[in-house]
């Protein structure tokens, strides 16, 4: 199972800051959180970063394996 880990917004609207899930790739990664989290969830990962043992995820199409680490970063803002 993947680790995932919520930030900011992403943890409040999950109501949790992590969680652990099987998932084959990024996409399904996201359609497994948006089915266990509901609508606002999905309203705030649609403008999330992803990044998969530090490294940003921009394609759906990433693989992933039990051993990831996903962490869910909202935008930042400050200066």
């Amino acid at each position: 199972m993947a680790t995932v880990r919520f930030f900011a917004a992403a943890a409040e609207a999950a109501a949790t800051d992590g969680t652990a899930l099987d998932a084959a790739t990024i996409g399904d990664l996201r359609a497994r959180l948006v089915a266990r989290y509901g609508a606002e969830f999905e309203r705030i990962l649609n403008r999330c970063s992803l990044l998969v043992n530090g490294t940003r995820a921009t394609d759906d199409a990433v693989p992933l394996a039990g051993s990831d680490a996903v962490d869910v970063l909202p935008p930042f803002a400050g200066g």
